[in-house]
């Protein structure tokens, strides 16, 4: 009888050790892919900025990414979350984030929360995040992934983007990760003096990312590159 129960202990011992190496093992498989992702995807595309490399390095796509795809989470393309969204291709988030010019001090706003994953870059480099998701059930999913992770200094509040969040703002930047035909009213008031936005524009297959800088209350405007998001959808399910 003592034999057995050796025997049951040893084989249960060496399945917890099979199992935590195993676990180690995935999680190194994954750290190597992000950095493989930073070196290949995003600087060698240009994106210098030392803090938003770092956290691209940091943030774990794979836990914002549907199971079914996880193998693919640190390939070089959108991925489908479901509800007919996506979550970006790693180099559009770390250049929108780059452009933003993140900073310890500042708060920015987030429209189209999505997945989360832009949410928890933002995280990394800002004081202070505020993200809206149109979807309930992806805003909701969202706040969890987030929490889960760690995140505190992240908000997340189902409803329309594009009226944007008066309450906690002006904000030093806003981030847009959907697609108007044009440059809500709500965000450029939202937008503190200095501030910057950085937003796709246009029909689908026909964008173009804007960088707004606020000055003496008027908008400087520069294109940065073509690109193509979800649209921007209302509460009635319009698009804007």
């Amino acid at each position: 009888m003592k034999i057995f129960c050796f025997i049951i202990i040893l084989v249960s011992s060496l399945l917890y050790t099979l199992s935590s190496y195993s676990v180690e093992s995935v999680s190194q498989d994954f750290k190597k892919l992000r950095n493989l992702m930073v070196t290949n995807q995003i600087e060698a595309r240009g994106v210098k900025n030392r803090k938003v490399l770092e956290a691209m390095r940091k943030v774990e796509r794979h836990r914002f990414v549907p199971k079914d795809y996880i193998d693919a989470a640190y390939e070089d393309h959108p991925l489908p979350i479901g509800e007919g969204q996506t979550i970006s291709q790693p180099y559009i988030v770390a250049l929108m984030t780059e452009v933003l010019e993140p900073d310890r001090t500042k708060i920015v706003l987030e429209i189209g929360t999505g997945s989360g994953y832009q949410a928890a870059v933002l995280a990394e480099l800002f004081q202070r995040v505020y993200t809206i998701e149109i979807i309930a059930v992806l805003g909701k999913r969202a706040e969890k992934t987030l929490s889960d992770l760690g995140y505190k200094n992240v908000k997340v509040k189902t409803g329309d983007g594009y009226k944007g969040w008066k309450e906690h703002g002006p904000y030093d930047a806003i981030i847009v990760t959907c697609a108007p035909s044009h440059i809500p009213q709500p965000l450029k008031d939202q937008l503190k003096e200095g501030g910057r936005m950085v937003i796709p524009v246009g029909e689908r297959y026909h964008q173009e990312l804007i960088l707004l800088i606020k000055e003496k209350g008027m908008m400087k405007q520069k294109e940065v590159i073509p690109v193509v998001f979800v649209p921007m959808f209302g509460e009635n399910g319009k698009k804007y």
